[in-house]
């Protein structure tokens, strides 16, 4: 039985879908004007392998992740570049998808475009208002009135006393209390025509809160399972979705309706902890963020997967070379596990005790570093005993987090042009050549030449050599 933790109430609860075997399951996701940093990439990954493990639990899942391809940053960036804004978020969102496809992030079923629902947008901004939740002030844009949703904090935990104004809560004067978020943005004269919208409103933008509340409500409906994203999203992202979604189905405090009666947005709420470096949350603001493509020139794909989901998604996930190398070392004992069987397909065998640790594990909000110490024991016991039907098990668990797929000399030649391996695999006759002489001193400085390349050489029986990177 699946457990979730779940934001909203502070506890592990247990899963139960508002349908029966079906998951409607929304994440926000990346606001296109740069390339994706490792911190966004945690956050595709938690979600992929709880998606992942959905479907391994024969859910039917309805996967939403949305683009942002409007926001002051893009806008900011656009005019910069002396580019068009479809040129720039076409050109980050192809590099988005190259980046998750080198993860083996697989593709939601649903991807929105903020630019594509703007009349969804405007339908709940017009709700709000007339369930006077929202008002325009006299700059022309359009707030929402926080102090008039009841339940405002329940979140984030957070009560309106304490709340200051801050985060992306700007203050200014023309707003009624500075705690209000905008919901629809007046245009402005120095931005370019492809940032502007018509509303009732006058010509405009929507704010970056209402864009997810529009796109998950017209693809899942009102109310819906799972709503995640990083921790940092929590507040005020998350609860002024939340107020926004729910002011729009039951309006504010003095409408009428009971507890009981008011529909709620999201059901169970997931966050991802940060990724740090030198104890400080990776981002792009704070300068001190490192891009997937920039960390895929120096450690393999699935490397960096194994890296990113080894750890609790909850928990934070410390970024240096040395945790990677740690990684690397890590998956390459799995690799050297399955590389003197051939498996070809395999399927889980769910009555197997590691298999039944292994979903105890993930059924226990999702927990991967559990989950990933069985395969760990399972290597031990192929290196042991060179059984085949534990490394189909092996492979067959792991495939359920997107790892250990490859053929294993894929894997652990990998980092090698043609030109290398061909240098490598010359080397290789070369020593076999000396030792057929017993020229053990000449075979001894291949070797070293060998492991100064960062080669590892392993003789096996009938005179075969075997190589992997270090």
């Amino acid at each position: 039985m699946l457990r979730i933790y779940n934001t909203l109430y502070r506890a592990k609860q247990v899963f139960k879908p508002i349908t029966p075997q079906e998951v409607r399951m929304y994440v926000c996701g990346i606001t296109v004007y740069d390339y994706c940093h490792l911190g966004h990439a945690r956050m595709l990954l938690v979600f992929d392998v709880v998606q992942r493990w959905l479907k391994t639990s024969n859910y039917k899942v309805t996967y939403v992740r949305n683009i942002t391809d409007i926001d002051d940053k893009i806008i900011k960036r656009a005019q910069e570049n002396n580019e068009t804004i479809r040129a720039l978020t076409e050109r980050f969102i192809a590099a988005m998808y190259e980046d998750c496809d080198a993860l083996g992030i697989e593709r939601p079923n649903h991807e929105p475009r903020a630019t594509e629902y703007v009349p969804q947008m405007l339908n709940i901004i017009e709700k709000l208002e007339q369930n006077g939740l929202a008002y325009q002030a006299t700059d022309g844009d359009v707030n929402f009135s926080v102090r008039k949703f009841d339940g405002y904090g329940k979140l984030s935990g957070k009560s309106l006393d304490e709340l200051q104004a801050g985060e992306r809560v700007a203050v200014v004067s023309d707003k009624q209390d500075p705690l209000d978020f905008v919901l629809w943005k007046r245009a402005k004269d120095t931005e370019p025509a492809d940032t502007k919208w018509d509303s009732k409103w006058g010509s405009g933008r929507p704010g970056w809160h209402i864009e997810c509340s529009a796109m998950s409500g017209a693809l899942l409906g009102d109310t819906f399972d799972i709503h995640g994203g990083g921790m940092d999203l929590q507040f005020p992202h998350h609860e002024n979705e939340i107020a926004q979604s729910e002011g729009a189905m039951n309006g504010a405090v003095s409408c009428g309706h009971t507890h009981d009666e008011r529909k709620q947005f999201v059901n169970y709420w997931m966050h991802n902890g940060f990724v740090r470096v030198d104890n400080e949350k990776m981002s792009k603001s704070l300068g001190n963020f490192f891009t997937i493509r920039d960390i895929l020139k120096q450690y393999d794909a699935e490397v960096v997967r194994f890296f990113v989901i080894r750890p609790h998604y909850r928990s934070p996930l410390n970024y240096s070379d040395e945790h990677l190398n740690d990684a690397q070392a890590a998956l390459t004992r799995l690799y050297m596990a399955l590389k003197d069987f051939d498996l070809g397909d395999v399927q889980v065998d769910w009555d197997e005790a590691h298999a039944v640790a292994f979903k105890t594990a993930m059924d226990d909000d999702f927990n991967t570093p559990l989950a990933i110490a069985e395969l760990f024991d399972l290597a031990t016991i192929v290196n042991t005993d060179k059984n085949e039907q534990m490394a189909r098990q092996l492979k067959a668990l792991a495939g359920v987090l997107g790892l250990l797929q490859r053929e294993p000399k894929a894997f652990l030649q990998a980092g090698s042009n043609d030109d290398e391996i061909a240098k490598i695999e010359q080397l290789i006759e070369q020593r076999q050549a000396a030792k057929a002489e017993k020229n053990f001193a000449a075979a001894d400085a291949i070797r070293a030449e060998l492991t100064a390349m960062g080669v590892v050489i392993e003789d096996k029986a009938g005179g075969v050599t075997e190589w992997r990177r270090a």
